[in-house]
């Protein structure tokens, strides 16, 4: 019979919760992940959708995976395999195209045969973004302190920020003080003229925010993008072997490995509070678990509004948590298909088996002008009628995902505003639908008549089977005023809560989202210090 006392509950067995897990027992601790889906992973998962076909529902590119963990929990062994995306290729409204290959000097060379200027420009802004994403990424592994606090752990907190921020030189701190602050297109018009260029580094800015491009504080998101790095090789983008399933798979290879017991179909009803402190969890069919301690993987609303009665937080934090904003503006449409899109741009002959575009990404960005667009849409609770779109063709990848001479494609989409004017349903989705096949249409005659099967997400969608309050892909969007010590409320940025015992470690805390993996981490380090396990 299986013991239900643990040192450690873990609710959500996404990839923090599992990552946060494998830490504990590492340290030798007795721990359960409570997963409420069938599928461990959260918003990293694998499924197969149409018979044959295989799909990363949700999140579906690795970059931003810390290396430590990569590394401490050996993940390679575990099944871990990232393969790299060589291009990104933006097809223009005129028939030509913008690439970005993982050559360097040709993709300088691309970039001059549009722009001589900015071909002069690339090299200077790519080590300005390079510096900056350097020289801050220490940040991540920082536990925020709070600057309202005397306490001898915070003012040391504060003293390593100050470090850090010696250590910057001028330049780099000005540059960080302006991409704080900053719209992705000012900081991009400073730099370049021509408009697919701007456009498709623009759209790294706006990934998961409720903003356009020309809305500031869209050049940290951008910044945020840059942080990834793959087997040492910095700013890489890649796309895990099984998709991003196969990431969460490996993390759940190495915690169970570690000793970590995994229960799936476990939805947590509510934590257990006894005497001011948290000592274990009720599930939905009645069963209760007792540990010394508990931390959500979950997003910060479930957490805190949902897991726990409010009388056990003070009112500004509950307030304040109320007010955390997680609204959705991402859509995924995974499509199954019987043939390659052929984008005129770059038309391939016969399949298209060795079709370079195809390999990579392909991202739908003519313009600034164009995502802001797009974005004026979803201020009024409506879809784009043009929506950015960022695509990738995983079976070219890893031809597991599809039946031989199939394929599968995934496309990432902004925006769908999680408030729609009327509420989602099956028409809305099948309107967004029809925005994403129209908008590649333009580029790729033949994708209507390729489609097999078709799968529409929206934010409701995410919020529904990911479980995350508002469809927000990062728990909460990466604003100024909700990063590094006010995230997820100020005063409880450092993983603990104001309920003794109840920790919080999911991407609605520091460093933020992504398939990162450092929350879960970090939070599981802070645990283990405070001595009571």
């Amino acid at each position: 019979m299986t013991s239900n006392q643990y040192d450690a509950i873990i609710i959500g067995g996404g990839h923090n919760g599992l990552v946060a897990g494998a830490y504990l027992a590492r340290a030798g601790k007795k721990v359960v992940v409570l997963e409420r889906r069938h599928i461990a992973g959260g918003a990293a998962v694998t499924e197969e959708i149409f018979p044959g076909y295989k799909f990363t529902e949700f999140s579906y590119v690795v970059s931003l995976l810390r290396p430590e963990i990569i590394r401490d929990l050996e993940l390679p062994k575990h099944g871990l395999k990232i393969l790299p995306l060589p291009s990104t290729v933006t097809p223009m409204e005129n028939g030509d195209y913008l690439g970005a290959w993982d050559d360097h000097d040709l993709t300088r060379r691309e970039i001059y045969r549009h722009s001589p200027k900015d071909a002069e420009a690339y090299d200077e802004y790519a080590r300005v973004m390079a510096r900056a994403a350097k020289a801050i990424k220490p940040i991540i592994n920082l536990i925020p302190p709070d600057p309202s606090s005397l306490s001898v752990k915070d003012l040391m907190g504060l003293l390593k920020v100050g470090q850090f921020a010696a250590n910057l030189s001028e330049k780099e701190l000005y540059a960080i003080a302006k991409l704080a602050t900053q719209s992705s297109a000012d900081l991009l018009e400073e730099w370049f003229e021509f408009d697919p260029l701007k456009g498709t580094k623009a759209a790294s800015g706006i990934i998961g925010t409720y903003l356009g491009p020309r809305s500031p504080g869209t050049a940290y998101v951008l910044l945020h993008h840059y942080m990834g790095e793959i087997d040492g090789a910095f700013r890489a983008w890649g796309f895990a072997k099984n998709g991003s399933g196969g990431v969460s798979g490996s993390i759940l290879s190495a915690a169970k490995a570690l000793g970590v017991e995994v229960r799936l179909n476990a939805s947590v009803k509510q934590v257990i509070v006894k005497n001011g402190r948290a000592v274990g969890v009720a599930l939905e069919n009645g069963d209760e678990l007792t540990s010394k301690v508990v931390m959500s993987a979950a997003d910060p609303k479930r957490t805190f509004l949902q897991f726990v009665e409010q009388k056990h937080f003070p009112d500004e934090f509950v307030t304040a948590l109320q007010n955390f904003r997680t609204r959705g503006s991402s859509g995924k449409v995974n499509i199954a298909l019987s043939e390659l899109p052929n984008f005129t741009a770059l038309p391939f002959k016969g399949k298209g088996h060795d079709s370079a575009l195809h390999r990579g990404a392909v991202s739908i960005s003519p313009s600034i002008d164009y995502i802001e667009r797009a974005y004026d849409d979803a201020k009024y609770g409506q879809i784009s009628k043009r929506p950015y779109l960022d695509m990738i063709f995983p079976s070219m990848i890893d031809p597991d995902m599809a039946p031989p001479g199939q394929h599968v494609m995934s496309c990432f989409v902004q925006y769908a505003p999680y408030d729609l004017e009327g509420g989602w349903n099956d028409a809305r989705r099948d309107e967004l639908g029809e925005a994403v096949i129209s908008t590649i249409e333009q580029y790729a005659p033949n994708i209507r008549k390729a489609i097999v099967g078709m799968q529409v997400i929206s934010p409701k969608d995410i919020e529904a089977i990911a479980g995350i309050t508002g469809g927000n892909i990062f728990h909460g969007e990466l604003l100024l005023h909700q990063i590094f010590f006010l995230r997820p409320t100020p005063q409880w940025a450092d993983f603990r809560t104001p309920l003794k015992g109840y920790y919080f470690g999911a991407s609605g805390a520091h460093p933020g989202g992504g398939v990162m993996g450092a929350p879960g981490m970090l939070a599981a380090k802070e645990i283990l210090k405070d001595g009571m396990l």
